[in-house]
């Protein structure tokens, strides 16, 4: 289960994605994109995960965000 993340790490968390037990949304903040995709990859590696492609930035604010959805019945 890969799918491109197409919105915002800090939009509303959507009903669906947390509609069951086992499911998760998990935002990541980080210093920089490598650190935060690395993050997400070592999900990844575990579990069945909804990636993202690209992190986000707030200006004004440090550092990275990014999220990603997994289901741990995978």
């Amino acid at each position: 289960m890969k799918t491109l993340m197409r919105r915002n790490p800090q939009d509303p968390i959507n009903e669906t994605h947390v509609s069951r037990p086992g499911l998760v949304v998990v935002d990541v903040a980080a210093a920089d994109d490598d650190t935060a995709l690395a993050f997400q990859a070592a999900l990844a590696g575990r579990w069945a995960i909804a990636t993202a492609d690209r992190t986000a930035r707030t200006p004004g604010e440090p550092g990275v965000r990014v999220r990603c959805y997994l289901d741990l019945r995978q």
